[in-house]
Order: structure tokens, then C-alpha cells, then sequence
């Protein structure tokens, strides 16, 4: 590294640590999630600095740098399984580069790209029948073929344990019409929970995963997997997954013309955000899922240093960020007490002051952008809430709160004390100083609500024991529909533990039955959708379930020193999401390795 170089890169890391610092306690990160779960609980994590590392992410001469693409931001512990069933801990990349769907879906362009489906068709109300692609080879050389697919659903079928079990409530039949040709009947079809599944869920191979137990399925580890993809299992380590391309021809190639760039994958298990930090800017990490503070500065540097958009909020939108309430609690049962909550919170504060502006705020429902047109404008013009500490003031008086002990906050309805608490996992800077804002703003409105930092483990089971006064979550990520948003929100039946979703246990038959209806709306009838969520909207901003802020970033920093061509907001870039997050591999991301190109050198 030149001295000039090395002075640049000081100066960033510099800039970072202040940031980094202003956020937190200046603690390290302690922090224990789940390997890579997709939520940004898992990528958001800020950690306090530790010395400035200088290690590029592979010694010199063990890969070919120029046909090596080194990514993290997903993975928080060593890999130790590649079972796709196991889709909140299998190695980066399993889903995505090794299994495959049926499609793959674009969310920006709502459109299911035919995968190792050929096509699918619904050939009546209950009947869709789904052609496979011909000349398809697992890695092993076994054809694909319609065997696979059906292999794929008895597992699901034989085996309580398996996530998609419950969908043969409704999927009264399955068979294999012909080698490449599966035909599913349906009892009651769930159209929207359909289309979830088909680019959702890997296909496995049958002459494998038929003869498994039920053990095996949902926690084997799958060493050496099999797979269609465009890549193959080549070693791990503990800092590190490798994939390699695969010796003979991807399918993809011939069907699409796509071929992946990298002849490695290679991805980074993530030690702390000022390291992967220290590897963009050196260029032995082309590509950090990582939230890092002080984009802004990297971006307008001259670092080579790249986001989707050029600017401020510089990141896609991967989810919504809400305050949730225990809404079996007192006063937060109480709808305006809520509503009064929502109206104290300066997120402006929290996107400015906090992010820096790579994140903006929620509209008043917190559907993500790409699903703005289902937003009822004229509702949240009526209903919806923004900051104002004095509607907070007099919504809360009129629904009988008031300060009678003289100590600036209300009591409750009955004349008792109020004194909530709102928690977020210890090291997560940027959600710690969040919720301090929150806190801030209650308390000028009189609500007594003190922030709490608890590790990730207590404050994982508080949140689905329901044992906590409110928090912050953003578990429903970007999909092919706002059901999963909804089906997140009004999650039924409601049980002592939850764990997926509606963690603040708000019970509403009428909620629950109008998600039911809308998972029953056809593929593509927008108008149909909007006449569901416009209803579930008016609950939404009546009672106040959740409290939507801000969206979270889809964090993506691309390095050009090694690769370039990364997705972008510019007409002459593609638009694929750059993202190595389990879940987002099958929309579209596995598209963004076949437009990389080497960076050309000097």
C-alpha cells in the first residue's frame, strides 16, 4: 500500500471509529444470533472498534485475486451445515449458488424469472401444473427431473418438522404427470403463499434426500452438497465458505446465456464491522452485507468504493424497522396509548442523527417501497401518524392519561404508576441510539419509557415469550407480496411462544380472517390485493398492532478494485440486488455474479 493510500484509508477508518463510537457505548460485539439470519438483527450489528486490521481476506496466492469474489455481512459464526432445510443457519450461498428454486423472483420488476421450472401454469382455480427444464444435471450427474420435485414435497408431506408442512392443509394432491411435468391440486389455494413458495423453496434431489429421516432433513448437516446450481462446496474453515464453479456446464448457461463471473465465492465469516470495513477499502472484500457507518464518506472519497444508489439514502430498502408493543400489557393495550406513542417519535431524528441518512423513514403501514402502490394514501392522510409531541399530549388526555403525582409523566387509567421499558440487543449501536431517541421523545410526551440493552439471547427470548414491555423488531423482509408482511403482523394462532411474528400478541378474528382472504387473492389482481390490505390498513392505523419507523437498508458496499459492474440506480446499470443474505440469492442476486466483470488493471 502506497503512504498516500494508507493516509486515505486512516482518514476513513478514522471517520468510521467516530461514527461508530457516537453511536454506542464503545463496548465490543457480544452479540450471538443465529448464524446469518436474514433479518438485519443479524447484519445491521455495529461493533465498537477493535485494532484496524490489514490482513486481505485470503493470504497471498492461495485463490487467483482476479477470479475470486470474497463477500460477508451474513455469516456471524463458523459454517458448520449446508442444509437447505435449515434456512436460518445453512452456510452463505447453499440456497442460491448450489440449490435452486422453481423460479427466481424480481421484486422491482414483479416478475418470476422461469428457473428449474420451464413454466407454470394454473390450468383451472385449484390446478397449476409446473413444467421442468429438460438437460438439467445435479452436481453429481443425476438428472433432474419431475422425480426430484415430488421427492421434495413427500418430505414436507412425511415430516412434521418441516417448515412448509402446514401448506398440505391446502395442497390436496401432487404426482408427476410425465418426466418433466408435476401437477398440484389444490383444496383451498392459497395463491399468494404459492407464489412465496415457488421461488422460496429449494428443489432437492431425490436418489439423496427420499431415503433421509425426519432428524436429518431439519438439523443434518448435508456435507458435501448436491445440488443444480452454478456452484459446488470446495472447503471451509472456520473464518470462511468456499464455493468453486463447477467443472461442467451450468444449465443456465445454455438456457439464459448466464455465467457467473467469479470462479470462487468466497465468504467472509464476519469477525466485526470495522474489519470488514478495513477489507473493502483495501479491496479483499469486493462486497459487504455489513451495515458500516459513514457511507457517505466512503462513497464520495475516491475509494473506489460503490452503493446501489450514488446518494443519500444510498441503499435498497430490505425491511421495516417498528416498535412493537406487548399488547397484552398495560397501558399498551390500550390502542391510543399506542397511537399516542406513535406520535412522540422523531425518526427524522433517528435517519439523520443515527444513519447518517442511509435509511429513510416509513410511511405510516411501513409497506417497503417496491410495494407502494398498495398503500391507501388517503388513509394514512386521514389516520396516519407523524411526529408531534403535542397531538401525543392531547391524544393521550383525552383518552384519560394525566400526570397526578406532579413527576411529568402520566399514570395509567386506574391511577398507577407508569414505567415501561424499551429493549434492543447490547452492541447494536445503531438500534441502541434509536431507541434512545424513542425514549426521549415519550418522555417529553409524558410517557415513562426507559431504554434496555439485554444481550442477544435474552432479548431473543423475551421477544417471543412475549416477556417484555416494547422493542425493536424487522423480521419481514422484501418478497414477492405484502402478505408475508401481513401474515408477519397479524401471525395467528397466538401462543405462549411466538416465533414468527406478531410478537405482540394483538388479537383481532377480523385481522386475522382479511390475511386469510388476502393469501387467497390471485397472482397479478393488484386491484383485488388493494381492497384486502386498504381494510387491513384501516385496522392498522386504528389500533396501532406495531408502530412502523424506518426502513433498513438492504446494506451493500461494493469494492471496484477487483470487480466491477455491481447493480445500481443508474439506467445504464443493471438492477439485480446486491445482496448475499439468505433469502435474496433467488431474487435476482445470482443474477448480479453472471454481470460482473474484472476491473482491468493498470
Amino acid at each position: 500500500m502506497s503512504i498516500t493510500k494508507r493516509w486515505r484509508w486512516l482518514a476513513v477508518l478514522a471517520v468510521f471509529l467516530l461514527v461508530v463510537t457516537a453511536c454506542g457505548d464503545g463496548e465490543d460485539e457480544t452479540t450471538t444470533t443465529e448464524a446469518g439470519a436474514t433479518t438485519t438483527e443479524a447484519t445491521t450489528t455495529t461493533a465498537a472498534p477493535e485494532e484496524p486490521t490489514t490482513t486481505a481476506a485470503a493470504p497471498v496466492g492461495e485463490y487467483v485475486r482476479a477470479e475470486t469474489l470474497y463477500t460477508s455481512g451474513t455469516q456471524w459464526g463458523p459454517p458448520s451445515n449446508w442444509n437447505p432445510m435449515v434456512t436460518w443457519g445453512y452456510a452463505t450461498g447453499t440456497l442460491g449458488l448450489v440449490y435452486e428454486p422453481l423460479f427466481i423472483y424480481d421484486p422491482f420488476t414483479d416478475e418470476y424469472i422461469p428457473w428449474l421450472a420451464e413454466s407454470g401454469e394454473w390450468t383451472s382455480d385449484n390446478v397449476y401444473v409446473v413444467t421442468l427444464r429438460q438437460g438439467v444435471k445435479w452436481s453429481d450427474d443425476e438428472d433432474f427431473n419431475a422425480e426430484d420435485v415430488v421427492a421434495t414435497f413427500d418430505l414436507g408431506e412425511k415430516y412434521e418438522s418441516v417448515q412448509y408442512h402446514p401448506m398440505f392443509e391446502w395442497l390436496e394432491s401432487y404426482e408427476a404427470t410425465g418426466d418433466y411435468e408435476v401437477t398440484f391440486t389444490f383444496s383451498d389455494p392459497l395463491y399468494q403463499e404459492w407464489g412465496n413458495f415457488l421461488y422460496s423453496r429449494p428443489m432437492l434431489p431425490e436418489h439423496i434426500w427420499s431415503s433421509l429421516s425426519e432428524e436429518e432433513v431439519t438439523n443434518g448437516a448435508n456435507e458435501n452438497p448436491i445440488g443444480t446450481g452454478p456452484y459446488v462446496y470446495e472447503t471451509h474453515d472456520q473464518d470462511r465458505m468456499v464455493w468453486v464453479k463447477r467443472s461442467d456446464a451450468w444449465w443456465a448457461t445454455a438456457a439464459y446465456g448466464y455465467d457467473p463471473a467469479p470462479t470462487r465465492v468466497i465468504d467472509i465469516v464476519n469477525g466485526s464491522n470495522n474489519v470488514a470495513l478495513g477489507l473493502v477499502l483495501q479491496g479483499g472484500l469486493d462486497l459487504s452485507n455489513n451495515f458500516l457507518p459513514g457511507v457517505a464518506t466512503l462513497v464520495a472519497g475516491g475509494y473506489g468504493i460503490q452503493t446501489y444508489y450514488p446518494d443519500a439514502p444510498y441503499m435498497l430498502a430490505a425491511n421495516t424497522a417498528w416498535i412493537v408493543t406487548n399488547n397484552t400489557k398495560a397501558p399498551l393495550s390500550d390502542p391510543e396509548f399506542r397511537k399516542a406513542l406513535a406520535n412522540s417519535i422523531d425518526v427524522s431524528k433517528i435517519v439523520q442523527n443515527v444513519y447518517g441518512n442511509i435509511v429513510s423513514a416509513s410511511n405510516p403501514v411501513g409497506l417497503l417501497p417496491i410495494w407502494e402502490q398498495y398503500v391507501d394514501q388517503d388513509l394514512v392522510a386521514e389516520k396516519g401518524f407523524s411526529y408531534d409531541e403535542a397531538k401525543a399530549k392531547q391524544i393521550l388526555a383525552d383518552a384519560g392519561y394525566a400526570d397526578t403525582n406532579g413527576d411529568d409523566f402520566v399514570e395509567g387509567l386506574d391511577g398507577s404508576e407508569i414505567a415501561l421499558k424499551i429493549i434492543v440487543p447490547f452492541g447494536w449501536t445503531d438500534w441502541m441510539e434509536s431507541i434512545r431517541v424513542i425514549s426521549e421523545g415519550a418522555m417529553a410526551a409524558g410517557i415513562n419509557l426507559e431504554v434496555e440493552f439485554p444481550d442477544y439471547s435474552a432479548y431473543a427470548d423475551a421477544k417471543n415469550a412475549g416477556d417484555y414491555d416494547t422493542l425493536i423488531a424487522n423480521d419481514a423482509q422484501m418478497s414477492n407480496t405484502p402478505w408475508t408482511y401481513y401474515d408477519w403482523m397479524f401471525q395467528e394462532p397466538i401462543m405462549e411462544t411466538m416465533t414468527n411474528g406478531n410478537f405482540g400478541r394483538y388479537d383481532n378474528q377480523v385481522a386475522f380472517d382479511l390475511v386469510t382472504e388476502l393469501d387467497k387473492v390471485k397472482l397479478g389482481d393488484v386491484e383485488g390485493l388493494k381492497a384486502v390490505i386498504g381494510d387491513l390498513q384501516d385496522i392498522q392505523l386504528t389500533d396501532y398492532p406495531i408502530i412502523p419507523l424506518w426502513y433498513n437498508g438492504l446494506w451493500a458496499q461494493y469494492s471496484t478494485a477487483v470487480w466491477s459492474n455491481w447493480p445500481g440506480s443508474g439506467d445504464d446499470q443493471n438492477h439485480y440486488l446486491p445482496a448475499s443474505w439468505r433469502g435474496y440469492w433467488n431474487m435476482t442476486a445470482i443474477l448480479m455474479l453472471c454481470d460482473l466483470q474484472p476491473t482491468p488493471t493498470e
